[in-house]
């Protein structure tokens, strides 16, 4: 037996749980209560959340930073520190806001007027145009804890150019323009408007921007390094002594590029009339990439030109050099520093609605952006992904519709795919999880969102959020424990469990996949594309597993340890095939391995169509041959893409029947394979054959009991074929390792032998009062009790008697066809267990007899009815469920053999 799996079964796995512990300045006793708790959990880290307290970096920061520090000394945990005082990091603890100017934010900007000629000596007023507009965000920051926001006016404002472009018929500007600047006269522009339509186009360097004005610029070194200096350095001088032993690093939240207030999700290059981030370090950086000549076609940054080819060309080069800006000013400098430190430097940028390619409340390239940290990060928070919406949007609480497809098929794969590529990352992949559903949030749901990211590569999680503020605190729900309010803790403390195993399991080993996508980043920033989830979708449903990999795998194989010997090896991970989402242009180093990898046989497959330009070659020849250079590539549309993978046997497993909610995850570690199956339909049970290319003796890891289970399965001519049943919320791992000896016993369900149909004595217990029931009702039908206690949240129990005539086997099982949300057993006083989701099967064992039997069912509910029975403040309302589950057992309880 491995050493993982002795760690596992004696209890022994290292902890990747690392849960918010916000920090409103609460009084001493209460913090070490909740270290507490979090420690009954069976997690061994938290996350101190700065962003409410009132005093960061003051005295009461660091009175309470002791007693946690304190606690987790006496309790062999770690701390990681949120790096700011306000949401999103690059606030730097108000520091910019009274900086000097050279430090804030900087933007490039446009505005422009039309005009249709001819007209002599018209004059424009350029001072008045340059105005700063000062719109408001349309949201109340401060109920975040975000920044006030508050604006301060700078007098360096510049112009970069003045041109006027003939308009072609689609408003698309024609040509280079006419040079307008020695047409201004004392910031008044004096022209003789030729005939036509014209648009006059200003093009200004300002710091009057309408973004996040007292954020870091970072497009400016030094102005990044004040986030250092402002919240890295002092904590360090308080407690260097703790760096690397029990503090573990930093964690920065969602740290954006800033040029817009606010979550619109939409603000790709080239699409939309806002002022775009500036510094001098960019600004050489774009004159040594695209020069001088260029300077006429920077309107392509907001709007079209009629060629396209420039357009690509202009706005690959901005968002190239801006997001190489951001990697090189912020991320890494951050992480040089935590190295020297000896601690880590962990958290994430904004993903949603793929706006993690884009500016505003992003950073403009998923994988640059975290390349000083060390683990890839993602969060879902929100309802972001949810059971069963894979296929719709739906309502978002800031900015726009959630996309059901992004959420579902692309976020967790961007991150387990940078874990997997970049050598810094050591294959960890976090995850910000549970934060803003609301209180209606239970244990299925939470088990679900878990196996969805676990199945998808993500070993560490960031679970939001254990809040010491009194009962109910409003901000973000739901907040496990909430000071011994929550039912749900019980349930939850075995959720930790469990994750903690997983990730036990997928860490410090290598996975295993087929088949390597393009980013689509750079191809969203130079014209059409398909963005990834469209491939993601189709290959999962298929279960053909992959990474995503960005252009800059090509262009610096050495920072990646990447090569190609006829297979493409990345940090260790070795991929068949190269998939290329439709792209209307890429890179020079993509379309370069395309070709040399396909004619030396390698596939490489083309969605829809190959591209027709390459955004980053000066040289028209050479873009040419490059784009020649891909005729031997295969193009297939995106729905016979999985076929035409599995033409080419590049899947790895298969199944006997078609089923695309199956997941799986293959991992090698210690020289044994690996195979998580995860069940993400919610209403249909899988039962099929899965064949694995893997060969040896097989055993099945239960690890939400932390059991061994024998497994069915038959050597084939190329694998082993595995008997998989899952029903909906469930999921298991395969084991190719000789664990006979440590095998339990296990069963099949076969059929329905009774139905408990006598009378149910229900009684109930607020939280407080647990285990003191006081008696609700006597029913046959179990129906949800919200119909009698409509505003009851706590535990609720179920006794009855039943007479069990059948000859006893040992194979008994009890099934409970639903509850909300989990559920306790004991049979004649013998404890059968707990479920904290679908399926509630239990094993009844000896503990079922001939004649009488007594039978008691605990179930805990969520807090939901409860918060929505209290007087509702604002913030209440903005995570209030539209809905209200049922509550208790809604269904039967039957016996089956």
């Amino acid at each position: 037996m491995k050493i993982f799996m002795e760690e596992l079964l004696e209890q022994r796995e290292d902890n990747y749980i690392m849960p918010f512990l916000w920090q409103h300045g609460e009084a001493e006793e209460k913090l070490r209560e909740y270290m507490e708790a979090i420690h009954s959990c069976g997690i061994r880290a938290i996350c101190v959340e700065a962003r409410p307290h009132p005093d960061f970096l003051g005295a009461g920061w660091w009175h309470d930073m002791d007693i946690l520090i304190d606690e987790a000394k006496k309790r062999g945990m770690k701390l990681w520190i949120l790096d700011d005082a306000h949401f999103p990091t690059g606030y730097a603890a108000g520091k910019i806001a009274e900086s000097e100017d050279k430090y804030c934010k900087q933007y490039i900007s446009q505005k422009y007027i039309d005009v249709c000629g001819p007209i002599p000596e018209v004059e424009v007023n350029l001072t008045a145009m340059m105005m700063p507009l000062m719109l408001p965000s349309g949201l109340d920051l401060g109920m975040f804890g975000m920044s006030s926001e508050k604006k301060r006016y700078f007098t360096d404002d510049r112009i970069l150019t003045v041109r006027a472009y003939s308009l072609g018929r689609d408003s698309s500007l024609m040509g280079e323009g006419i040079d307008l600047v020695s047409k201004i006269v004392n910031g008044t522009l004096i022209w003789d408007v030729p005939k036509g339509a014209w648009r006059v186009y200003v093009l200004y360097i300002t710091r009057n921007g309408e973004g996040r004005s007292d954020y870091i610029n970072m497009m400016d070194k030094a102005s990044c390094n004040i986030q250092i200096e402002a919240v890295y350095v002092p904590h360090y001088e308080h407690y260097g002594q703790e760096f690397g032993k029990t503090i573990a690093g930093f964690f920065s939240d969602e740290p954006c590029i800033g040029n817009t207030v606010g979550y619109n999700f939409d603000e790709s290059i080239g699409k939309k009339k806002t002022p775009l981030p500036w510094s001098s370090q960019l600004e050489k950086m774009l004159e040594e990439k695209l020069g001088e000549e260029f300077l006429p076609y920077y309107p392509a940054l907001w709007t079209d030109m009629e060629d396209d080819k420039r357009n690509a060309k202009v706005r690959y080069a901005y968002m190239d050099c801006v997001t190489r800006l951001v990697e090189e000013n912020f991320s890494r400098p951050i992480g040089r520093w935590c190295e020297e430190k000896g601690v880590e430097y962990i958290g994430h940028i904004v993903e949603d609605n793929n706006q993690h390619s884009r500016l505003g409340s992003s950073q403009g390239h998923f994988f640059r952006s975290m390349m000083g940290q060390h683990m890839s990060g993602i969060d879902d928070i929100g309802g972001q992904v949810i059971p069963g919406g894979e296929n719709y949007k739906r309502e978002a609480l800031l900015g726009a519709e959630k996309e059901g497809e992004f959420y579902h098929f692309e976020l967790g794969k961007l991150g387990s795919s940078l874990a997997h590529i970049d050598p810094k990352k050591q294959g960890r992949a976090m995850c910000e999880i549970f934060g803003a559903y609301g209180w209606q949030l239970g244990m299925r749901t939470m088990k679900y969102l878990i196996d969805h990211f676990l199945v998808r590569g993500i070993n560490a999680y960031v679970p939001h959020a254990f809040s010491p503020k009194d009962f109910p605190d409003s901000d973000c729900p739901p907040h496990f424990y909430a000071g011994g309010e929550d039912p749900q803790f019980k349930y939850f403390r075995k959720l930790m469990h469990y994750t903690n195993r997983m990730c036990h399991l997928l860490n410090k080993g290598m996975h295993i996949a087929p088949a390597a996508v393009l980013y689509h980043g750079e191809a969203e920033w130079t014209g059409g594309c398909m963005f990834n989830q469209k491939v993601a979708r189709e290959l999962l449903e298929n279960q053909i597993d992959f990474d995503i990999l960005p252009s800059d795998v090509f262009a610096d194989m050495a920072t990646y340890k990447a090569a190609f010997d006829h297979k493409l090896r990345v940090n260790g991970e070795s991929y068949d095939c190269f998939i290329i989402p439709y792209a209307e242009f890429i890179t020079k180093e993509v379309a370069a391995f395309a070709e040399k990898a396909s004619k030396k046989g390698f596939p490489v497959f083309f969605v829809q169509g190959l591209p027709k330009g390459i955004c980053d070659s000066k040289k028209s020849e050479e873009e040419r041959q490059l784009l020649d250079g891909l005729s031997e590539c295969k193009v297939v549309s995106l729905t016979d893409l999985s076929k035409a993978l599995k033409e080419k046997k590049l899947n790895e497993i298969s199944s006997d029947k078609e089923f695309d909610a199956l997941r799986y995850y293959h991992y090698r570690k210690e020289q044994t394979e690996l195979y998580m199956f995860s069940n993400e339909s919610i209403g249909e049970t899988y039962d099929g054959w899965i064949t694995v290319i893997s060969k040896g003796s097989v055993s099945l890891y239960d690890a939400m009991e932390n059991r061994v289970l024998p497994a069915e399965y038959k050597d084939i001519q190329n694998g082993t074929s595995i008997h998989i049943k899952l029903s909906p919320y469930q999921s298991v791992v395969a084991l190719f390792d000789d664990l006979k000896s440590i095998e339990e016993q296990s069963f099949s369900v076969g059929k329905q032998v009774m139905k408990l149909e006598g009378d149910w004595r229900i009684s109930s217990a607020e939280t407080g009062r647990y285990p003191e029931f006081s008696p609700v009702t006597v029913a046959k039908d179990l129906k949800s009790i919200g119909r009698i206690l409509p505003a009851f949240s706590g535990y609720l129990c179920y006794e009855s008697e039943f007479m069990y005539d059948a000859t006893l086997s040992g194979r008994e099982v009890l099934i409970i066809s639903d509850a909300y949300e989990g559920a306790e057993v004991w049979l004649n006083d013998c404890y059968l267990g707990m479920q904290i989701c679908p399926s509630y099967q239990f094993t009844m064992g000896e503990a079922l007899k001939n004649g009488e039997n007594l039978i008691r069912i605990e179930v805990g509910t969520t807090l939901d009815r409860k918060v929505k029975s209290l007087p509702q403040d604002i913030r209440s309302l903005m995570f209030y469920s539209k809905i209200t589950e049922p509550t208790g057992i809604v269904g039967s309880v039957e016996i089956w053999n």
